[in-house]
């Protein structure tokens, strides 16, 4: 599987946005955005000139690495969108706060969604009660995620717990840390992504 392997610091600096990529360095004065507030390269530091082409994109670029998705993934993502009922932009963030990924990282147990994503992978997590190795499954209301009781003494995850309580779980879902398991109250809603996201120039630039 194809997967983005250049570094992740340089992603958040191209963006001008932290993008909680790594985790609990993301928090510190370590963090690439702190250091060297400007786009990565030789021209880093120039004026950029925007254009209507380059500010859709820009935007895209910035959903597309902040969820860790490739472009084919996150095509597919936007044509299930298209598909959906209510306002194709709005789906588009519902789906992808919907992916399994996303909501272990949204729990509390990883530190960050490329983390996520090596868990469920490596099947430590369980979703109502069975082993789930595909991060882009879709939860539903009602769905119990959880980490196997082998996997409880795992240092990145008991680390990524730790580390949790600074940003919180969203509304739409609860977390017994005692138990290690979490879940989806209701689906999320697009008032409830708090991250600064302009989805209408996504759907603009997928239109042309």
């Amino acid at each position: 599987m194809a997967r983005y392997l250049g570094s992740v610091c340089r992603l958040c600096r191209r963006e001008n946005l932290k993008l909680f990529l790594k985790g609990e360095r993301c928090y510190s004065d370590k963090c690439a955005i702190e250091r060297r507030n400007y786009p990565p390269g030789q021209h880093g530091q120039r004026r950029p000139k925007f254009t209507e082409f380059s500010i859709q994109l820009r935007e895209k670029q910035k959903v597309k690495r902040m969820y860790g998705l490739l472009e084919k993934q996150f095509r597919g993502t936007f044509d299930l969108a298209v598909k959906a009922k209510g306002i194709t932009g709005e789906s588009l963030l519902v789906l992808l706060e919907r992916r399994l990924d996303n909501v272990t990282y949204r729990l509390g147990f990883a530190s960050s969604r490329a983390d996520a994503r090596m868990l469920i992978t490596h099947k430590h997590l369980l979703v109502n009660g069975k082993r789930m190795s595909i991060p882009s499954y879709f939860v539903r209301a009602g769905d119990v995620i959880s980490v196997r009781e082998k996997s409880r003494k795992i240092g990145r995850i008991i680390s990524a717990m730790d580390g949790a309580q600074r940003r919180g779980v969203p509304e739409w879902a609860e977390v017994d840390r005692e138990a290690y398991t979490g879940k989806i109250n209701v689906l999320p809603t697009r008032s409830e992504i708090t991250a600064t996201i302009n989805e209408k120039l996504i759907v603009e630039l997928y239109s042309k």
